[in-house]
């Protein structure tokens, strides 16, 4: 008598989220060249009225952001990683689709909102690393959500660009088609990550983001490092939301152009996060390579405010991307803190911390940007915005610093080996 043949059962892996994450970040990056300047055609071609407007719409992102990733987090404790990716996936399609046919200003806030909220599955896309890395290697393998940003930032930019050359509405079709696509390799291709056994009660208490953020005090290493955390995400702002109004008032790009430097970026932020992360952080520790990553970040920062030629940014771009090893260092750090079943929720709370950033971030940034290009500035500083931001990532610097030295992380949060390491490195 024969058994009857069993289906095998796909286990998660990183190419499944890494895919995801691209294909994703692709149709963000497709329209990251032509929103500002659609919002610009909207004000009768004023650079100095849509960099007021396009960080309103930043903000908005960002607000809905706070709002709801810890509620998909949450919900994807509760529910699984799955479905909630799934869901924010078709949502962001239709979106896309609601944006291309957009025929005023109204439309793109609302659009906006609806981003904002589908946006939020990075929460639920974080937890699924964490789901399915041992805790050693968590830091190195949150280098391919910056991996994914890079990779989709080196096509999708440069395709806007292309595509924005011809129609600034083609951008959004695109970008619908490769999101819904996603959605589909989802839905056939993409395995739960989170064991049953993992899964924890749904509550309204973490699922709000003021209780998200409060609840983040049981956790002493986490807490020490939420002000780094926020004020890197808040020194990071200048970039989405000013960048293409910058380089277009310094440096006179087209949206070509513009789009070939973020693909510059997107090749860079590859190279290091998918690759570099994986030799740097072992060997420099996780709280050795925030400070390091920190110091670069804020040298880059100034640097692209003093630049006076558009040939001068590339070379700015290249080694600033160095940086990139804080961001997941800062990460494996949080992670190993928490327990299996809260990481859909402590992500979610970071999340919020990143979007209150997201809210805060682009009006200063553009209002910075905005004021010292004006008639009415003492002096002209296009470059005001970075050196804003360079300040932030040093103040981001000096609070990990301090919650370093404050506190000794535990077994649990860092393992003995690399205790071990830091102790004989300093």
């Amino acid at each position: 008598m024969s058994l009857p043949s069993v289906k095998p059962v796909r286990q998660p892996a990183l190419i499944f989220i890494f895919i995801t994450l691209f294909l994703d970040i692709l149709g963000i990056g497709l329209i990251v060249p032509i929103l500002p300047k659609l919002v610009e055609s909207f004000q009768g071609g004023s650079i100095a009225a849509a960099s007021h407007t396009y960080g309103l719409l930043a903000a908005l992102y960002g607000l809905m952001q706070f709002v709801f990733s810890p509620l998909l987090g949450s919900l994807s404790d509760r529910f699984g990683r799955r479905p909630v990716i799934l869901a924010s996936l078709f949502g962001s399609g239709l979106d896309y689709l609601l944006l291309a046919y957009a025929p005023n200003l109204a439309w793109f806030f609302v659009g906006r909102l609806i981003a904002g909220i589908t946006g939020a599955n990075f929460s639920a896309a974080t937890a699924y690393i964490a789901d399915i890395s041992p805790p050693e290697k968590r830091a190195a393998n949150f280098g391919i959500i910056g991996a994914a940003f890079g990779l989709g930032f080196i096509a999708g930019p440069a395709l806007g660009g292309v595509l924005g050359n011809v129609d600034l509405r083609m951008p959004f079709f695109v970008a619908a088609g490769l999101t819904l696509l996603n959605w589909l390799y989802g839905l056939l291709v993409l395995p739960e990550s989170l064991k049953p056994e993992n899964r924890s009660r749904f509550s309204w208490k973490r699922a709000n983001p003021v209780g998200a953020l409060l609840a983040l005090q049981r956790y002493p290493v986490v807490f020490g490092l939420t002000g780094t955390y926020f004020l890197m995400n808040l020194a990071h702002q200048v970039f989405p939301s000013t960048w293409v109004l910058y380089t277009s008032y310094r440096y006179h790009w087209t949206p070509g152009q513009t789009g070939m430097s973020l693909a510059m970026v997107g090749l860079t932020a590859a190279i290091v996060q998918g690759g570099l992360t994986r030799a740097i952080i072992p060997r420099l520790g996780e709280r050795r390579s925030v400070t390091v990553g920190l110091t670069i970040s804020a040298a880059g920062l100034i640097a692209y405010g003093l630049a006076t030629e558009g040939w001068m940014a590339y070379v700015i771009i290249a080694v600033a991307s160095i940086s990139g090893i804080s961001g997941p260092s800062v990460q494996g750090l949080i992670s190993r803190s928490v327990g299996a079943d809260e990481q859909g929720a402590v992500q979610g709370s970071l999340n919020s911390l990143a979007s209150i950033a997201g809210v805060l971030g682009p009006p200063l940034a553009t209002g910075l940007f905005g004021f010292f290009i004006s008639a009415g500035a003492p002096v002209k500083l296009p470059g005001a915005a970075f050196f804003f931001s360079s300040a932030l990532t040093v103040a981001a610097m000096l609070l990990a610093v301090r919650s370093f030295r404050r506190e000794l992380p535990t077994a649990k949060s860092e393992p003995a080996s690399e205790l071990q390491a830091d102790s004989a490195r300093g």
